[in-house]
């Protein structure tokens, strides 16, 4: 969500219509109509306000996204490395939820699938923690890899200026190896632990506080510009308008949507990954391109590309704008045309949230329609703070206005009830998840090329991260050549042939010479 979540409402009532249900393997394919009756709706609950602290508070939560006719619930699990659950990767929250044995995500599963509801699990993938006295749990990774750590221990971003805590945020780097595969197993605990439905990946991308709305001023750690400089033979400290060294963290964002992709396919392919996407400014439509938007340029978040290239199944879009003032309203209208383009594109599903807390009802309720002739999915930001009139209110005013929300929602927006729409792509397309080497030792940034044995399709090409792991997603089924290559001039190893199967990850490991 946007920053200064830990001191504002942060939670969403979305809904997102069935846009795009085929898959990405051929670029003929045209993605089916929406469908009234099968649309995504439902509540980002977050954790930094009441309810999901208690039994009773699930409970009462629940029935509002019933009475909402929502069908999803996006619960905030992760916050900044700590877990509202008691079996996650990351250590069990401080915060002051009913004690153990209660497990929020346990109690909220139980009880929204009982109530026909899906679990999505939202997690803030690189937000580390959030002020000046750290966290109780000594398991936390700020203890061990926060401001006290040294060497490759020490995983805080870092910004051009050499800062690297801004009013009491630290963020940790999507360049570090260590954090890429902590990212991984925290995602993949939840989905091993938990009957979920879904991960929800929210701060996927670099930090704001940029000295420029069109470039990102984060990145400078050691290993970051270690792993830059092997990687491109350069010796400069790049400046964060420099085009390479923007494009090369944006490909670090992109290592980490791939893995944790593969990752959630290979263990169960019916779990949803979906992204919350920045929606800074306005769309491609006023601008030109994707690439000239300011998600690309000033977070380096590339959302666009996931959908595409399949390593995502739904962008949920923070289109965050207040109806009473001209320019974001026109702005809330371009992002609009931009996300129902992506999403006829990509053949993925989109969500376009409103700010509830910035809008009253009425204007809410605008904004839902404008969404709605669009063909896109609505969301609106918050479940807590329902509207501008409820935002810092009493909690008889927030659930009053709830109320009254969701009685206008259902007689205007949600007239009947809907099912959450299915992904077709998961069962007709496959996957390739490998692993590169070099002298026995992971390959880092290795191009890794795949192509069709016998046509259907061009040659696809992906980096590997520093792991040397490597994802290719939305493959149609057949056999396909894989071959990697170290460095620019490199000689390619041997080729590796890879049989892709519907629905099934398939393994792959290559040699560089």
């Amino acid at each position: 969500m946007r920053k200064g979540m830990s001191t504002t409402v942060v939670a969403a009532l979305v809904t997102g219509l069935s846009l795009g249900m085929t898959p990405v393997a051929s670029a003929a394919e045209k993605p089916a109509s929406p469908t009234k009756s099968s649309q995504i709706r439902g509540y980002w609950v977050d954790a930094f306000n009441p309810g999901i602290f208690s039994a009773n508070e699930i409970r009462t939560m629940i029935a509002d996204a019933r009475a909402a006719r929502a069908n999803v619930l996006f619960v905030q699990t992760v916050r900044r490395f700590d877990c509202f659950c008691n079996k996650g990767h990351h250590p069990r929250t401080d915060a002051a939820i009913a004690p153990a044995p209660f497990d929020p995500l346990a109690e909220i599963v139980k009880q929204a699938h009982a109530a026909g509801l899906q679990v999505h699990a939202w997690v803030n993938a690189t937000t580390l923690w959030n002020s000046t006295k750290a966290p109780r749990d000594t398991k936390h990774a700020y203890h061990k890899h926060g401001p006290n750590a040294q060497g490759r221990d020490r995983w805080l971003n870092k910004r051009v200026d050499g800062k690297e805590i801004v009013d009491n945020n630290t963020y940790v780097d999507p360049a570090h190896p260590d954090v890429v595969e902590d990212i991984v197993a925290g995602a993949a605990a939840l989905q091993k632990q938990y009957d979920i439905d879904g991960i929800n990946l929210d701060y996927i991308r670099y930090p704001d506080n940029n000295s420029t709305e069109s470039a990102n001023d984060w990145g400078y750690t050691d290993t970051a510009l270690a792993r830059f400089k092997a990687h491109t033979g350069r010796t400069d400290r790049p400046a964060p308008t420099d085009e390479q060294w923007s494009a090369w963290r944006r490909g670090q964002v992109d290592n980490i949507v791939r893995r944790v992709y593969a990752t959630l396919y290979s263990h169960n392919p019916k779990t949803r990954l979906s992204v919350n996407g920045i929606t800074y400014g306005v769309g491609s439509d006023q601008v030109g391109s994707f690439e000239k938007t300011r998600p690309y340029g000033s977070v380096l978040q590339d959302y666009r590309a996931w959908m595409r290239d399949g390593y995502i199944d739904t962008v949920a879009a923070m289109n965050y704008k207040r109806e009473s003032r001209p320019e974001q309203a026109q702005g809330f209208r371009s992002w609009n045309k931009t996300l129902q383009k992506l999403a006829t594109d990509s053949g993925r599903h989109v969500i376009s949230g409103t700010a509830l807390h910035l809008n009253t009802i009425p204007e809410s309720l605008t904004q839902a329609k404008e969404v709605a002739g669009h063909g896109l999915g609505w969301g609106g930001y918050s479940y807590a703070s329902p509207s501008s009139t409820a935002a810092g209110g009493n909690a008889a005013k927030r659930a009053s206005e709830r109320k009254a929300l969701h009685e206008s929602l259902v007689k205007e927006v949600f007239t009947a009830p809907a099912a959450v729409p299915e992904m077709p792509w998961k069962q007709s397309t496959g996957l390739i998840s490998g692993k590169a080497l070099q002298g026995g030792k992971a390959a880092d940034q290795a191009t890794v090329t795949l192509t069709p044995v016998g046509g259907n399709g061009g040659p696809k090409t992906v980096l590997t991260d520093a792991s040397g792991q490597f994802v290719f997603a939305a493959l149609a089924p057949g056999q396909y050549k894989a071959e990697v290559k170290v460095g620019g001039q490199g000689k390619a190893g041997a080729p590796v042939t890879v049989q892709v199967t519907a629905g099934k990850t398939a393994g792959a490991e290559l040699t560089a010479p």
